[in-house]
Order: structure tokens, then sequence, then C-alpha cells
């Protein structure tokens, strides 16, 4: 099996750059004319996966939105999962979890392991309790070719206060996150498996940025679309680096009629190109 960084390689050259999130909120499926309890949810997810997953190269589902029905809630986020990867995209489940050992295990498994119902081709982590908090995720997703994002410099107001405060050797703590994902890629080819999440409004890419952001891995921006990014915000910022920008709520808001969930994406990729 190729690796998630081969993978991505090529599903992004076959399809675009576009991440297109299925985030099931409560405001949009009331805008879809959907209850918000399960059969909404159901309702809006799969028509979301039948309208983005074959024309997108990955799909990203918030795990949260469906959680919150509880275990009905996640048989859904299964079938979104399987379904899309039918249609042909790479999933990328949003999850953000970090922890320490076992507990990590036990995510990594829940999520990366292919005998795992929520099984996907990459997650999204946290590495706040420190890089080496991580060894679970990074080692279960070598052994399976899967994929991971690390949250790097996110697009909420809030991130800077740790994500730019400054370390020991002077580096910023994103920095530093950036350097271990280099380390990790290293000697990788078309580019690594282990990415980091940098949000699109992170603004001018100065102070030795631009060469941090240089890791060998793949980059999720989100903050594009609907939270003010462009597709030349992308370009300025990340250059000729692997990016990939994420947009749910911009794309979502055209359903809920397949062809134009269609449109959208298909608008929204040849913008990035």
């Amino acid at each position: 099996m190729s690796t998630f960084g081969e993978r991505l390689h090529a599903a992004v050259a076959a399809r675009g750059p576009l991440c297109a999130g299925i985030d099931p909120h409560a405001s949009l499926l009331t805008a879809w004319g959907l209850n918000d309890d399960v059969s909404g949810l159901e309702r809006f997810a799969l028509t979301a996966v039948e309208g983005l997953a074959p024309h997108v190269s990955v799909i990203k589902p918030q795990s949260a939105f469906y959680e919150r029905f509880g275990s009905r809630g996640i048989a859904v986020l299964e079938r979104v999962i399987a379904e899309s990867r039918a249609a042909g995209a790479l999933v990328l489940l949003d999850v953000k979890r970090g922890d320490i050992g076992s507990t990590s295990q036990a995510y990594a498994d829940a999520y990366l392991d292919p005998t795992s119902p929520l099984a996907s081709d990459a997650i999204t982590v946290s590495p706040y309790l420190g890089f080496g908090s991580l060894a679970p995720f990074i080692a279960t997703a070598a052994e399976y070719d899967a994929g991971l994002f690390v949250l790097g410099l996110t697009s909420n107001a809030e991130g800077p206060e740790v994500q730019r405060s400054t370390t020991d050797t002077g580096e910023t703590v994103a920095e530093r996150m950036f350097a271990h994902l280099g380390a990790l890629n290293a000697g990788a080819t078309p580019f690594g498996s282990f990415g980091a999440v940098v949000g699109a409004t992170i603004g001018d890419t100065k102070d030795g940025l631009a060469s941090a952001l240089d890791f060998g891995g793949p980059i999720l921006a989100p903050g594009f679309g609907e939270q003010g990014g462009t597709a030349a915000d992308v370009r300025r910022i990340f250059g000729d680096l692997p990016v990939l920008p994420s947009s749910s709520r911009g794309l979502l808001k055209a359903g809920p009629d397949v062809v134009a969930l269609r449109d959208a994406a298909v608008r929204t990729n040849a913008e990035l190109r």
C-alpha cells in the first residue's frame, strides 16, 4: 500500500487541492429544511457526500457534530467515511485528539487501524501536551500508511497565545512543531505523511515562518472561504507548498441540491488551481 503522502499527492493531481468539510451544524440542518435530529443528520451528511466526495481529493468530517447524537450519530459518521472513500476521496477525520500513553494508542487504534469502522486516511491531532505525546499516533500512522495533521498555526483568534509563544531557543512553539514534522518527513517523496494545520488567515509568512512551513509534508489550511481566506491568500502564504485549503460552510450552503454542491466544489477547485 502506498503511503498517505503518496496517495494525497495523486489525489490532488487528479481532483485538485480542495478539502471539503462535512460539518453538520444545527444551523445548516435548519437551512436545508431538516430537523436537528439523527434523521436530519443522516440526510444532510449523505447528501453532502453524494455531491462532494466524487469531485474533491479530501473529505473532512468534523467528528463532534456526529458525536453529539450519540451512537446513532457515530453510525452516520461511519457511513460518511465509507461512502466518501468509495467515491474515491481520501478521508481526513477532524478529531483533534491529544493525550498520553495508552489513551493516545486507543485513539490511534480507533481512527487509523483499518479494522476499525472509523478508520480514516488521516486525522487531526494536538501536540500541545508535548510533541512526544503523539508517539502512539505517529507509530500507528506509520504502521498503516495513514497520515496525521498536527495543529500548528490555527485560524482561531486564541491560537497565538500558545502557538506564537517563544521557546527557550528563540523559535516559536509552532516553529518547533514544524521542525519535529520535518524530522518525521525526512527523505519522503513526493512529500511525507505528517502534515500541519495552518490557517489561511495567519497573515504574511515572515520572520522565518516561510522556511519553517517547508517541513516536507502537507498543510491543511482552514479559514478558507467563509472565514475570510481567499485563493489569493493561499497562494501568497503557502506558495508552492503542498496545501489543502479547507472549506465547509462555504460549500455546504449550496445544498441541499446535489448538483449545486458539485458545482460549488468544481468552481472552488478551479479557483485554487
